[in-house]
């Protein structure tokens, strides 16, 4: 591998993360859902140089909360895609800036984040991912009501451990939706109804636009330990296995979490029927996370075992798509280099994360990979045809191994670095090239 831009350290932490640790409170990657009304009190507000910004008063009812995010990341690949990339050796920079305004006057609020987001040395070209320039990632208006609360206008979202519907935070330019968002509380439980459609960034500044195409919508109930879930997706111009057509999609799902003791589990199964081009959808997956933390061994290690099985199409031209949609899932699905994505495969990941030193972090983990059905291809995150079936009979798509390190070197500034590599398994040796992919993540990221 060539050398790599040193800017920091790339994020260590798991792409399904969505805290770091900070209080109060923790923060969070959409940063709406951080409460920070205990700074209300002026004396609380002198603890921290950074309360004068999470909490200005205005009037008695009313007060701003004020936030940026600055994050350099630099990835660095060797034989990307196998080789199969248009630049196989890619290495490039991401740049973004991501201030923020949360106006709370009464029951009312108003919340404002525009995004800066440039890339260098992305080859061919840069793509949505990878820089919108100057627009508006966020901006909506909610209003409580009683136990609920009316959301309208641009918003990122974050279901569950975000199989289906994430930020798509680890690339340089998340994710976010236009529509409309109610949220019930009812006793312990949170019920969020929505209805909205996902933002395209554009290549020039302020001309991220609202899909056309595809369309969400759903009801996603969270109780004590327990999701249930159903989401409906509509995409007028949806593409599998060579076929092009409209797809309606429905996804019914539970997730069971929590702890017990060291133990702590994570288990999601999701079934999907609906019409694509004429032919029925009949689909599903199944993950599963079983962990133990070992509280008294030195650096206190976290292990995990993780199994996911998603559907594939296992009978071309028998009008049943059987290819799992993950929707708009995560964007580093399996790690931080995660080159096949959740539909049409079989995966086992293990992984032990320790902490070296108070601040410092560290994990390894293996994937091992295979097809679920050998009449379908092999899928990238977003839902794309990397490799088609062909001739080839091979379930074995290969194994990875990835290793992090990350440093809180202060309460706002993380720095982070990952060192990745896939080695090609019999499937991608049939259907194209399959050299091993090499990746070295580098980033800094100060958020407040």
């Amino acid at each position: 591998m060539r050398r790599v831009l040193l800017l920091g350290l790339a994020s260590a932490a798991p792409a399904a993360a969505q805290t770091e640790a900070w209080q109060p409170p923790t923060l969070t990657v959409t940063r709406y859902d951080e409460d920070w009304t205990t700074l209300g009190d002026p004396a609380e507000r002198k603890d921290h140089w950074t309360g004068p910004f999470k909490y200005i008063p205005i009037t008695t009812d009313a007060y701003l909360t004020t936030g940026v995010e600055l994050r350099l990341r630099n990835e660095k690949y060797h034989d990307n895609l196998w080789g199969d990339a248009d630049a196989p050796d890619d290495g490039y920079l991401w740049a973004r800036v991501v201030p923020y305004a949360d106006l709370h006057v009464g029951k009312a609020r108003a919340f404002v984040q525009p995004i800066i987001a440039y890339a260098a040395g992305v080859a061919p070209s840069a793509g949505p991912v990878d820089q919108t320039r100057a627009d508006l990632l966020q901006g909506f208006a909610d209003i409580d009501i009683g136990p609920g609360t009316v959301r309208v206008g641009r918003q990122m979202l974050s279901l569950g451990t975000e199989r289906l519907v994430g930020t798509r935070y680890g690339p340089n330019v998340p994710l976010a939706f236009d529509g409309a968002r109610g949220i019930v509380r009812i006793g312990p439980a949170t019920v969020s109804l929505l209805a909205v459609r996902p933002v395209q960034p554009g290549p020039k500044s302020f001309d991220d636009t609202r899909s056309r195409s595809k369309s969400l919508w759903g009801a996603y109930a969270t109780f004590p330990g327990l999701d249930i879930y159903y989401l409906g997706y509509r995409n007028a111009r949806a593409a599998f296995g060579g076929r092009n057509g409209r797809e309606l999609r429905h996804s019914i799902g539970a997730r069971s979490f929590g702890t017990a003791g060291d133990w702590h589990w994570n288990v999601e199964g999701v079934a999907q029927f609906g019409r694509f081009a004429g032919s029925r959808i009949g689909a599903w997956t199944l993950g599963t996370e079983v962990g133990r933390t070992f509280s008294n061994a030195p650096f206190v290690p976290d292990a995990v075992m993780r199994f996911n099985i998603v559907s594939g199409d296992r009978r071309r031209g028998d009008h049943t798509l059987g290819t799992f949609n993950a929707l708009f899932p995560k964007g580093k699905y399996f790690g931080e280099l995660s080159p096949v994505g959740p539909s049409n495969i079989v995966s086992v990941n293990p992984r032990v994360a320790m902490t070296v030193t108070p601040g410092v972090s560290a994990s390894i983990s293996g994937m091992v990979y295979w097809r679920y059905a050998r009449a379908d291809g092999v899928y990238d995150v977003p839902g794309n045809l990397l490799r088609a079936p062909g001739t080839s009979t091979a379930r074995f798509i290969g194994k990875e191994i990835e290793a992090t390190l990350a440093w809180q070197a202060t309460p706002e500034l993380e720095l982070s670095t990952s060192v990745s590599a896939f080695d090609a398994g019999r499937f991608l040796d049939d259907t194209g090239s399959g050299r091993t992919i090499g990746m070295l993540g580098l980033e800094s990221n100060f958020r407040f």
